[in-house]
C-alpha cells in the first residue's frame, strides 16, 4: 500500500509541476492579469475539473507560482551569500545583490510576478510570507553581523545608534526582531532604504527605465551596490 501511495504521490508532484509550468508559459505569454484555470488545462489536455482538484482557483495556481518565485530568487541569494562564508559583510552583500540581478534577469517574467503591478483582485496570502522575506533575512543577516562582530571600519558608529522618532522607531524595531536581531534602528532603517533601491535598480532596468540612460547597467549596479554598503555601515 505505501509504494502505491508513493507512486501517486510522485504522479501527483509531477503533474503538479507540469501545470506550473504551463502557467509560467501563460505568464510570459499573457500576463499574470490574463492567467486562466481553462486555458492551462486546455494545454495539458487535462479536463478543467482535474485540474480544479489540484488548484481549487487562479488564486490558488498564482499563490504557488508566488511562493515558487520567492523561493527561488532566496535560494539564490542565499546561495550567493554561503559561498563566501569568509567574504566579510561587504563581499557577501555585494554577491547577494548581484544574485538578486542575476535571478532577475533570468526569470523577468517570474520577477515581475511578485514584484511588478499588482494583480487585480489577488491578494496574496499569509502563507506567502515566508518566502518574500528570504532575501530581506539575507540581508538582515549581514547588518547582524557587521553590527555583532564591530569590525574595524564600521561606519558612524554613533550615526547608527542615533534616536528615531516613532512610528518609524517601532517599525525599525519590529524589522531589526525579524530579520537582524541586534541591530539599532537607525543601522536597520538604513538597511530597509537599501533594500528597496536593490529592488528599485532591478525594476528600472527589468522595466526598460534605464534605456538611453545607463544600457547596459552592469556599471551603474555595482556602483549603487558599493554605496549601499556605505550607507548601511557595512566596513570597507
Amino acid at each position: 500500500m505505501t509504494a502505491v501511495l508513493t507512486a501517486r504521490d510522485r504522479a501527483r508532484a509531477e503533474l503538479t509541476r507540469e501545470i506550473k509550468e504551463e502557467a509560467r508559459r501563460q505568464l510570459a505569454a499573457e500576463g499574470a492579469q490574463r492567467l486562466s484555470l481553462r486555458a492551462v488545462a486546455r494545454e495539458l489536455g487535462m479536463a478543467s475539473s482535474a485540474l480544479y482538484r489540484y488548484f481549487p482557483s487562479r488564486d490558488d495556481l498564482l499563490t504557488a507560482l508566488i511562493i515558487d518565485a520567492y523561493d527561488s530568487i532566496g535560494d539564490s541569494a542565499e546561495r550567493a551569500v554561503a559561498t563566501l562564508p569568509s567574504g566579510g559583510a561587504r563581499g557577501r552583500w555585494r554577491a547577494c545583490c548581484h544574485a538578486v540581478r542575476g535571478w532577475a534577469l533570468a526569470h523577468q517574467h517570474e520577477y515581475a510576478l511578485i514584484y511588478g503591478s499588482p494583480v487585480p483582485g489577488y491578494q496574496a496570502p499569509q502563507e506567502t510570507v515566508a518566502s518574500a522575506t528570504r532575501v530581506a533575512a539575507v540581508l538582515g543577516g549581514l547588518l547582524a553581523d557587521a553590527w555583532s562582530a564591530r569590525a574595524p571600519g564600521l561606519a558612524d558608529d554613533a550615526r547608527a545608534q542615533e534616536p528615531l522618532r516613532q512610528p518609524l522607531a517601532a517599525q525599525a524595531a519590529a524589522a531589526a526582531a525579524a530579520v537582524a536581531p541586534g541591530v539599532p534602528g537607525s543601522m536597520m532603517t538604513r538597511g530597509l532604504i537599501a533594500w528597496t533601491q536593490l529592488f528599485g535598480m532591478v525594476s528600472f532596468e527589468l522595466f526598460g527605465q534605464f534605456v538611453g540612460v545607463a544600457e547596459p547597467a552592469d556599471a551603474l549596479f555595482g556602483y549603487a551596490v558599493d554605496q549601499m554598503a556605505d550607507f548601511v555601515g557595512l566596513p570597507p
